[in-house]
Parts: structure tokens; C-alpha cells; sequence
């Protein structure tokens, strides 16, 4: 595969998630590399995370490992097991089907840049243990009881 050109790749900021629960990492940006290289197994984020940025809400996935990479900054890894800090050249695995919940918070004073890795999976769902949400291929995002949040309106 030739040299993928990151200026040429989409950004994409903030989060799909249902209000309220997208503020937290409304100001998250990721560049896709892995769709940029044709992957289809595995994928690859290029994700900036400003000072006061969540990367997500807490969550773990069904079907699906993770990996994280820190390049630049300081982030706090929140799990079950509570809080680790992570610096450049430090990483993180998530092993699917592992309930414990998992995060990263920016509380530095500068924005931190890591790659996340994951597998893909069409049975892949995911829980967010501290929050009445969880997400499935075929519903999106429900409530824990299955009802599904308002659509957001469509941007036009």
C-alpha cells in the first residue's frame, strides 16, 4: 500500500453519541487512517484529545479488542480499577468481551495524540456501565431497556 498523505484524510470531530452524553467528547478529533489505507479487518484513529476532552464515554465492546498508543501529551486512563496516567511511548489494551468499562480524560494543558487500534466486528456491541446507554449494529443507541433515543435532527 503506497504512503497514506494524512493532510488528504477527513477529520471528524466529536462524538454519535445522544445527548446529553456527547458533550464530554464533542471536542475529540480523529482522522481514520485505517479506512484510509482500505483496512477492513482492523482499524486505525489518528485522535487529538484538547485539554478538558473526554475520547469517549466509559465503555467496553462484545466483539471487538482495542489498543491504545499514546504519541504526545498525558491522558488519564480510567478503568474499574481506577485511574492510571499515560504519557507518550505508553500504551493501553482493552481485550473484548472484558467488562471493564474504560476511558481516557485530557487533564493536562495541552492536547494529547494517540492511535487507537481495534478490531472490527459486525456482532460487536458496546455497554457504558456508568450511563443509561448501550449500542448495537442493528439499534444504535438505546437505553439499558432497549428503548432507543430521539434521532438528532439531520443537519441541513
Amino acid at each position: 500500500m503506497p504512503r497514506i498523505d494524512i493532510t488528504t484524510v477527513s477529520e471528524r470531530i466529536g462524538s454519535g453519541y445522544p445527548a446529553p452524553f456527547a458533550a464530554n467528547a464533542g471536542a475529540r478529533s480523529k482522522l481514520s487512517l485505517g479506512d484510509a489505507g482500505g483496512l477492513s479487518d482492523f482499524g486505525v484513529n489518528l485522535t487529538r484529545l484538547p485539554p478538558g476532552a473526554w475520547s469517549s464515554q466509559r465503555h467496553w465492546h462484545t466483539h471487538e479488542d482495542e489498543f491504545v498508543y499514546v504519541l504526545s501529551g498525558e491522558l488519564i486512563l480510567v478503568t474499574e480499577a481506577g485511574q492510571q496516567t499515560l504519557r507518550a511511548n505508553d500504551c493501553a489494551a482493552f481485550p473484548k468481551a472484558v467488562a471493564d468499562g474504560h476511558h481516557l480524560i485530557n487533564r493536562g494543558t495541552e492536547t494529547a495524540v494517540y492511535l487507537e487500534i481495534g478490531s472490527r466486528s459486525e456482532n460487536d456491541s458496546c455497554s457504558y456501565p456508568d450511563i443509561d446507554l448501550h449500542w448495537d449494529p442493528q439499534a444504535g443507541y438505546t437505553h439499558r431497556d432497549g428503548i432507543p433515543y430521539p434521532k438528532p435532527p439531520s443537519k441541513t
